[in-house]
């Protein structure tokens, strides 16, 4: 009894200690020209149980190829659990020259290189698209290094996701899709409402409220400025500087002492108000900075009837709602046979048109064009030597989609004289 125990221990201690079964894969490698094939054949394979249960991990070797000589022996893959195979990878000459795949059958005899090739090439991790067989065979998901891990971080598609819509990732990191109608905006947060907003609205020659008797510095527009930066306080026509002249809070205004409304003074101010394209949800400006469209020195007048001294052609499409347009000249008058007439015409509109006396030598104005959806808003201050300070304030209809013209026109009262626009500029602001 105690020498059948002792034979089956040795029994079992020598299956456990048994190598798996080799198949010698033996063959002769030559090159295209002939020659015998020199370098070396790495071989590589996954994990996979034997055929007689021995489990094979993992690994690669390296065998050398002389004179074209391959010898090498390895596992069986052919019934191997799950079914693997083992990749060839030949270098020669210092690089890889080609990979192949295959599958090893159990054969006590050597096979050759024919035997045990794979008809379509597949990776050491996995199965080939195609056996021997023709047999396709899926590489599961487990077996891919990574790939788990990789599937788990990406975005996934929520319940909300739909094709042909804008994508978002909502607060969870799953990908959604945005809610709107089709011609609204998507904001960066994902949200949608509709493009746009109200235009702004505008303010020309507003008069300041308050007592003008030399020591009063408060004073109160008609309405708060949006933006702020917007305003533009002229005292007798002449432009003040915001925190140098003035400071404005909401709409009240507050001269500084060096500053303070002398009697007499005229106070008009002009400003933005409503939507501004940022703060107050109106449409961004298509010309966020400011242009000067068009300015130098004009031409001059003898005629006694009304002639263009200049000119400033403004191009279609520059121009969009929410814009403003200052125009700034001066008119010299030499001679003293007469006094004179001049007017600025935008489009088809008159801006200003004011007549000047023999004594007016020289004369400024200017003049400002709230752009709206249709025409413009239009508005003068004109001043000179002898001629007193006006203001005034005009609709405009003329279109500007295609482009406007704006017109400097003059004329004398008696000929000999001569009227000339010394210097002009035309701005766009946004």
């Amino acid at each position: 009894m105690k020498i059948r125990t002792i034979l089956a221990s040795a029994l079992l201690a020598s299956s456990a200690l048994a190598a798996p079964p080799l198949t010698t894969i033996q063959d002769v490698l030559y090159k295209a020209d002939g020659t015998r094939f020199n370098g070396t054949v790495m071989v590589s394979w996954t994990s996979f149980q034997a055929a007689d249960q021995s489990a094979i991990a993992t690994q690669s070797t390296t065998v050398k190829i002389l004179d074209g000589n391959l010898r090498i022996q390895l596992v069986p893959t052919a019934s191997s659990t799950p079914a693997s195979y083992y990749t060839a990878k030949y270098d020669s000459d210092g690089r890889v020259q080609f990979t192949e795949t295959w599958s090893v059958p159990s054969s006590a005899q050597p096979v050759r290189l024919r035997d045990v090739r794979v008809a379509a090439a597949g990776a050491s991790t996995g199965t080939p698209a195609a056996d021997t067989g023709g047999v396709t065979v899926p590489i599961p998901e487990t077996d891919v290094t990574g790939l788990i891990a990789d599937l788990s971080s990406r975005p996934v598609k929520g319940a909300g996701f739909a094709a042909g819509r804008v994508a978002v990732v909502d607060s969870l990191g799953v990908l959604e899709s945005a809610t709107g109608n089709s011609t609204d905006c998507i904001h960066v947060d994902g949200s949608s409402s509709a493009c746009g907003g109200t235009a702004p609205s505008f303010v020309d020659s507003d008069t300041l409220t308050g007592i003008v008797d030399g020591s009063n510095t408060s004073f109160t527009l008609s309405n708060a400025p949006n933006p702020a930066a917007s305003l533009a306080v002229y005292r007798n026509g002449m432009l003040d500087a915001a925190g140098v002249d003035y400071t404005v809070n909401g709409a009240a205004i507050r001269f500084l002492a060096a500053s303070t409304p002398q009697p007499g003074d005229t106070l008009l101010a002009s400003y933005r108000i409503g939507g501004s394209g940022g703060t107050s949800g109106g449409a961004a400006q298509a010309y966020p900075s400011s242009q000067i469209l068009c300015g130098g020195t004009g031409g001059s007048t003898s005629a006694t009837a009304l002639a263009s001294i200049g000119t400033c052609a403004i191009p279609g499409g520059l121009l969009a709602p929410g814009d403003r347009v200052e125009i700034l000249f001066d008119l010299q008058h030499q001679g003293a046979a007469g006094g004179y007439t001049f007017q600025v015409v935008w489009g088809g509109t008159t801006i200003v048109q004011r007549a000047a006396a023999v004594g007016d030598a020289m004369v400024s104005a200017r003049a400002d064009a709230g752009i709206q959806t249709a025409g413009a808003q239009l508005s003068h201050q004109s001043w000179g030597s002898i001629l007193p300070f006006a203001v005034g304030v005009v609709n405009a209809t003329d279109p500007y989609a295609a482009g406007i013209t704006i017109n400097f026109q003059g004329m004398l009262a008696q000929s000999g004289d001569t009227l000339t626009l010394g210097g002009y500029s035309v701005v766009r602001l946004p």
